[in-house]
């Protein structure tokens, strides 16, 4: 027994010899192949490390009292005390708070509101009135959040379009405060960014649906199904994986959401609700000239989107068996 097993390892060690050289001249054969993709490929991946990667070496900052005019090697070293700080500030979770909350709502409303309105679009027959509603739904896109923040204000105001059409219809008695009532806010803000980005958003999930094989509806039809089964019973199923893909990295940026909405729809009396993580590290880290202490807030939203990757990713797979997995 213990000569055949001798013999078994020899041979598995003789086949691992045999086939690391020939793995590697497949691999060394397929970059001759390919070389002008990687060659194209090349300036990009430059690109990332210089401009993504190279400066996580200011994480270090976190870790020092930083202090501009002295040197590297001059820094005081203070281990996790920023971070101690950051997670005793009161406001830290209410900034917290805030940036979650409005995350999520964009997040649900967004991509409902997008597959809802892709699956009307590619419902449509005259592709001449798909083509303008689909061109007019993804104009507000391209318009800054400094012009869209405007007409939201404005649509908004006592006087504005919004109160006229809800007293007209005798809804209300007297105008709604959307502006400066803090418990409306969130509502304020995510309805402005479902209005801006529906239409850009919509046009992978038109895509996808484009991949769909006709014959599948053609049986449908045939077994007289509707078309709103249709759209639940071969749309939605088909388009399943890329939704759940792009679930994954919407998660990802849960806590990303910039802070230009919020300054720009937001005033004084509902600064309690729009205070948002990047504008707390705008304000409270470099405003106040605490470097280290803004590169703490910052290495805390890189680890918590790292993570939320990953549990977006393992949930994916429960669900989907696998598929529309972007880490697998």
């Amino acid at each position: 027994m213990v000569q055949v097993t001798e013999k078994v390892n020899t041979t598995k060690k003789i086949k691992k010899g045999i086939k690391k050289p020939k793995e590697r001249k497949i691999t060394w054969n397929n970059i001759k192949k390919q070389k002008c993709l990687i060659a194209m490929s090349l300036p990009f991946v430059i690109w990332v490390i210089i401009f993504k990667y190279l400066p996580l070496a200011g994480w270090t900052m976190a870790f020092q009292d930083y202090k501009p005019q002295k040197g590297f090697f001059d820094q005081t070293w203070v281990g996790f005390k920023h971070f101690i700080t950051l997670f005793k500030e009161d406001q830290f979770y209410q900034a917290l708070q805030n940036t979650l909350g409005m995350s999520i709502l964009g997040l649900v409303f967004g991509t409902i509101a997008s597959i809802t309105f892709a699956l009307l679009l590619n419902e449509i027959r005259s592709s001449k009135f798909k083509r303008t509603a689909q061109t007019i739904s993804y104009l507000p896109h391209f318009i800054s959040w400094v012009v869209a923040a405007s007409l939201v204000t404005n649509m908004l105001s006592s006087s504005g379009i919004v109160n006229e059409i809800l007293m007209k219809l005798n809804l209300i008695d007297t105008p709604i405060q959307f502006m400066s009532t803090p418990s409306m806010f969130w509502g304020v803000v995510t309805a402005s960014d479902v209005w801006k980005e529906m239409g850009w958003n919509a046009i992978i999930y038109l895509a996808a649906m484009t991949a769909i094989d006709p014959e599948l509806y053609n049986a449908a039809k045939v077994d007289g199904a509707g078309r709103f089964r249709q759209m639940f019973s071969i749309t939605l199923p088909s388009i399943k994986s890329t939704v759940l893909v792009l679930l994954i990295m919407s998660i990802g940026n849960l806590i990303n959401i910039g802070f230009e909405k919020q300054m720009l729809l937001g005033n004084p009396i509902v600064a309690s609700k729009s205070l948002v993580i990047d504008k707390y590290a705008l304000d409270y880290g470099i405003g106040m000239f605490r470097y280290s202490f803004g590169t703490a807030i910052g290495i805390f939203k890189s680890v918590v989107g790292i993570v939320l990757i990953f549990l977006a990713n393992k949930m994916s797979k429960k669900f989907n068996d696998g598929e529309g997995s972007l880490l697998s």
